[in-house]
């Protein structure tokens, strides 16, 4: 899964959170400097930005810098101040040019706060701008250099001729199709557990190094690490700064991971086909096969942020697709609520609805929104809404009883009356299905704490 933490997400939590829009004009004049507290602004003051790097995005322009990995949408005249702030002229100097070109005023003092506030400036006048230490990546030693080859245009050919010599060998021999029978390759129930789990953790490392090696060769640090999807313990990589990238590179970033899994499952379906069937060789083969299948149902869920989300946001041209489908969906729900509450008589009913003015179109989040993001966000928080609540239905009636059960069955399963085997069994049922369940509950907490914080402050 990707995640670009600025697509967290796996695919990828990108927690991909996306890119943070801010208007051309800011807030504050007055910016904390490390020499002398904060520093007053004026028409001739000169900054000293750290490098940046801008990519244009429909009518807008992205901004940011990479090595702290913070991105900010700037519109035309936003993107033309940095250019010339960067190329040296003074506060005023800037106003004036911005005049000159646009016919309109800015206030480029408030601007450089903003950016500060952001920070992309490194000097202001004679006196440095505090700098934030720089998020640690994984895998640092690896350089773009030494993965340059990832995003070469061959390797998408390379994968799709892969899946169709599967494909035609699937065509050919339709037994080898997996069935939810191959992962029970052995009469021990935790020999399949545990080599179920080691299998679907290295598969699950691999997907998500694709997604880190392609997006470094694009120049994107990158970081992995654990995360939560609803009910889901995901592991993702945060791939930040690839909003900076072609669209091809970016794509390829996002879709590194499932290709990787369509590639390892061709492989065995080639490998398959040349083994003998009814062999041990060939039940493991079929496990593996249906262990790289499985990942993939999930990054269709795209209302949990999966790879596909990343795909499907980039398309559209969104910010942030699920936050502003949220927040929509949230909107809908107050305003139905409201609705709720006031109907009391069809006069009332009729006094609400010529109440439904300005003021509520004014609360929807979306209609700050360009048309075209407006219209997907719109349609994704439907999807969002209904994706979500099947999945925890889905968890409330089937995935909570089973593991329960499997849970207690496991405990009364220990003891010297159930054999060695019986006991082994046991054992590994509380150390797998618990400890997974043990892992999303600390990583879940983990991640909430930052948020917390941040809601304290």
């Amino acid at each position: 899964m990707t995640d670009t933490a600025g697509p967290a997400a796996d695919a990828s939590e990108a927690d991909t959170e996306a890119d943070t829009e801010a208007d051309a004009v800011g807030a504050d004049a007055a910016v904390t400097t490390a020499a002398d507290g904060p520093r007053r602004i004026t028409p001739t003051t000169r900054v000293l930005l750290h490098d940046l790097a801008v990519r244009r995005d429909r009518d807008e322009w992205i901004v940011g810098r990479m090595t702290t990995r913070t991105f900010v949408a700037l519109p035309a005249a936003g993107a033309r101040a940095v250019e010339l702030l960067g190329a040296g002229l003074s506060v005023g100097r800037t106003e004036e040019s911005l005049r000159a070109e646009t016919g309109e005023e800015f206030d480029i003092a408030d601007f450089v706060g903003d950016l500060a506030a952001l920070g992309f400036v490194a000097r202001i006048g004679d006196h440095a701008v505090p700098d934030a230490e720089p998020p640690r990546a994984s895998l640092p030693w690896l350089r773009p250099r030494h993965v340059r080859l990832a995003l070469h245009p061959v390797i998408p050919l390379l994968v799709g001729a892969l899946l169709a010599a599967a494909a035609v060998v699937l065509v050919r021999r339709p037994d080898l199709l997996p069935g939810y029978r191959d992962l029970l390759w052995s009469r021990h129930g935790s020999v399949v557990l545990l080599s179920g789990a080691a299998a679907g953790w290295t598969l699950l490392l691999a997907h998500e190094l694709a997604h880190l090696v392609t997006a470094r060769a694009a120049g994107v640090p990158g970081k992995m690490r654990l995360g939560t999807r609803l009910q889901f313990l995901v592991m993702q990589t945060d791939i930040s700064g690839i909003e900076l990238a072609p669209r091809r590179h970016r794509l390829t970033a996002y879709l590194a991971g499932i290709a990787l899994n369509l590639s390892v499952a061709s492989s065995l379906v080639l490998v398959l086909a040349l083994t003998e069937t009814g062999t041990t060789a060939h039940r493991l083969l079929a496990a593996a096969l249906l262990l790289a299948l499985l990942p993939l149902p999930f990054q269709c869920m795209v209302f949990t942020r999966t790879d596909l989300y990343f795909v499907l946001q980039d398309l559209t041209g969104c910010r942030d697709l699920y936050g502003d489908g949220l927040a929509y969906a949230r909107y809908r729900a107050r305003r139905s609520v409201r609705s709720v509450r006031s109907v009391s008589s069809m006069r009332t009913v009729r006094t609400v609805r010529r109440g439904v003015g300005a003021g509520d179109r004014d609360d929807d989040p979306s209609a700050r929104l360009p048309a075209h993001e407006r219209r997907a966000v719109r349609l994704y928080s439907v999807v969002l809404v209904v994706g979500t609540a099947a999945c925890l239905t889905f968890m409330a009636a089937v995935t909570l009883p089973v593991d329960v059960a499997l849970l207690v069955r496991a405990v009364r399963g220990l003891g010297p009356g159930h054999g060695l085997a019986g006991n082994a069994d046991a054992v590994t049922v509380l150390v797998v299905l618990g400890g997974v369940n043990v892992l999303w509950l600390v990583t879940w907490w983990r991640n909430r704490r930052p948020r917390r914080s941040a809601g304290a402050t």
